[in-house]
């Protein structure tokens, strides 16, 4: 059995930063870490007031921190803000320690969480991209041995670019294959589309509760943990939330702060179910010390996508968790909210009734009287809407359907209202 790698950490604080939003953020880079098995040995927080081109921080408290991790045994460093590729060299070859960055911690866990062709290819593709300004083999050895006519290049040189080539060889098949898995997505998607049923999109942070509340709504057997990004892949199930009204439940990944951009665009494809959704139901984990810093970061990435106009129901869970004093103030700041608690069943039925407010709103609801002979038109209703009760009469067929937009037009060329 391997032993468990042992972390120092470190998030840097700029001026203006709150003491608590800088703990904020190393809480959150160990419960990164923790979701990649590793054990933090010391947190540390690093005042920051200038850039230091070499080590990111200032010479001096790079070597205390050095010190400090020799101390502990540390088997790695790692910083919760972004290193460039000749600060991680630098770190390294200075202190002899492995030091990685958030990035590299995210794409650790995205690579063990992936399953799917989609998720598996896009975890590749942001791997490649991150590790092409950070080929750090040494060549120095092959470029003194230049030889050769009129000073051609030495082999590290050499060896070097064509790694570079390798890489992006790389990149661009996994591209050309990403652009394959999401034209076969994009048909899957369109066909949802055309369904009567409406399409619900489950947002929020990362272990605000997404995959539970889908479970909670679908019995989908979604994986769910106590650690961040527990899910990647999207998951669609149809959930019937009473008097015969059904959504489709998608769970998209979880947000996070600091994510960085390229792989905002490595997932593009999972948020997009956001983009196509009738409703955002967006999950905050109100027990969260920094649970409206998490509310906006969710905000600000569904504002980026495109979807920050999109119908949304905010739902914060795990009250029984929370204060209660910041429960009755949050009913008053936010009085369209649902409140729940998930992981005592407290709230669920405030939850679907506001699901089918929400859907009413989105599909219209009509009572119609067919023909007894267009059975044909039952069908099509059937097809096209939600039906939610069907009678026969002596003179007519009355039928209560929830009746999406797109066949309002055809539901009146061929019906009476009751």
């Amino acid at each position: 059995m391997e032993d468990t790698l042992k972390a120092l950490l470190l998030t840097l604080q700029p001026p203006g930063q709150s003491d608590s939003d800088a703990l904020n953020h190393l809480n959150e880079l160990k419960g990164l870490v923790k979701t990649l098995g590793m054990d933090t040995v010391d947190a540390i927080i690093v005042k920051h007031r200038e850039q230091h081109p070499r080590l990111l921080i200032g010479s001096g408290k790079a070597t205390e921190i050095a010190e400090r991790a020799e101390d502990l045994e540390a088997d790695v460093v790692i910083f919760d803000d972004d290193l460039s590729p000749s600060q991680q060299r630098n770190w390294e070859s200075d202190t002899g320690l492995t030091v990685i960055d958030r990035q590299e911690v995210i794409l650790e866990i995205f690579s063990e969480r992936a399953f799917t062709r989609e998720a598996v290819l896009q975890v590749a593709l942001a791997r490649m991209r991150y590790s092409l300004p950070r080929l750090t083999r040494s060549y120095g050895h092959l470029s003194r041995q230049r030889g050769g006519a009129r000073g051609n290049r030495g082999g590290g040189e050499m060896q070097l670019e064509f790694d570079r080539r390798v890489i992006l060889d790389k990149i661009d098949k996994l591209e050309d294959e990403l652009e394959l898995v999401r034209k076969h997505r994009d048909r899957t998607r369109q066909r949802r589309e055309k369904g009567s049923v409406p399409k619900v999109s489950l947002v929020g942070y990362t272990n605000a509760g997404k995959s539970t509340l889908l479970n909670t709504l679908t019995s989908a057997g979604v994986l769910q943990e106590d650690k961040l990004f527990a899910t990647l892949d999207p998951t669609t199930r149809r959930a019937s939330l009473g008097g015969g009204v059904e959504v489709l439940v998608t769970d998209t990944v979880g947000f996070i702060q600091k994510l960085p951009h390229h792989l905002v665009d490595a997932f593009r494809s999972t948020l997009e179910e956001a983009v196509h959704a009738d409703l955002l139901v967006h999950v905050v984990d109100v027990s969260h010390p920094d649970w409206d810093g998490q509310r906006q970061t969710t905000v600000e990435v569904l504002t980026g996508l495109g979807s920050g106009d999109k119908p949304q129901l905010l739902v914060f869970n795990k009250i029984d968790a929370a204060d209660e004093v910041l429960r009755r103030g949050l009913e008053i700041q936010f009085p369209k909210a649902v409140f729940v608690s998930l992981h005592q069943g407290t709230g669920l039925d405030k939850l679907k009734s506001r699901l089918i407010e929400h859907v009413k709103k989105l599909h219209v609801p009509q009572l119609l009287r067919l023909p007894l002979d267009r059975g044909d038109l039952v069908g099509y209703l059937y097809k096209h809407a939600q039906v939610l009760s069907e009678t026969y009469t002596e003179t007519a067929i009355e039928i209560e359907a929830l009746v999406p937009p797109s066949a309002l037009p055809m539901v009146a060329a061929f019906a009476s209202r009751v």
